[in-house]
């Protein structure tokens, strides 16, 4: 028994050391292929050294591998920090919070763009992209909802929150990118935020 234990934990570690090779290779593929439709899992297969088999065992399609890399860029680029801006007493303060790691975020990787061109051509992914994107849109109801004075009306708090959700997207990021540094779109989308906010104040 030990030394079939043994042998699982070997497996379970080479299975591992393989998954991260295919995820930094499908990385690496997002930030210099000059196209989103070469990405593939024979592409990744080739640059990471394994099978195509190997990397379709593991995520299962396209899509999911797109999802693994982008959930590994986000593991790694900080948003595990969202939870403690959310338990901030201040919800204004935890706005400005959110704010600066979405930012930090966005600038992080440029894979991260490549993943958004990607739902473009891959519908299935858009709609994974979506869904977690809506986290950050439940994460501003609440601090919306805090920040609110007891006269703001249902819509007034709606327009609010989508209005903020536009504002630390992506694609918000990328547009106000060319010719500001990242700490000047922050500060520019941390101003457009707190506008945003006084109909919901007043």
């Amino acid at each position: 028994m030990p030394k079939r234990a043994y042998v699982s934990a070997v497996r379970a570690t080479a299975a591992a050391e393989k998954r991260g090779r295919v995820l930094e290779a499908a990385a690496k593929s997002l930030r210099e292929d000059a196209s989103i439709a070469s990405f593939s899992l024979d592409t990744v297969a080739k640059a990471a050294g394994v099978t195509r088999l190997t990397v379709y065992n593991q995520f299962g399609s396209r899509r999911g591998l797109l999802e693994a890399v982008f959930d590994e860029i986000a593991r790694a680029g900080g948003l595990h920090q969202l939870a403690g801006a959310m338990a901030m007493d201040d919800p204004r303060a935890a706005l400005e919070r959110m704010v600066e790691i979405f930012c930090a975020f966005w600038k992080r990787d440029p894979a991260i763009g490549r993943l958004h061109e990607a739902m473009a051509t891959d519908p299935e992914f858009a709609t994974a992209l979506l869904e977690r994107n809506e986290r950050r849109r439940q994460g501003l109801i609440v601090l919306i909802d805090r920040i609110a004075g007891k006269s703001a009306t249902q819509r007034a708090r709606q327009d609010a929150v989508d209005t903020i959700f536009a504002l630390t997207s992506y694609p918000m990021f990328a547009m106000l990118g060319p010719g500001r540094s990242a700490d000047d779109v922050c500060r520019l989308v941390q101003t457009a935020c707190r506008a945003a906010l006084a109909p919901v104040t007043r």
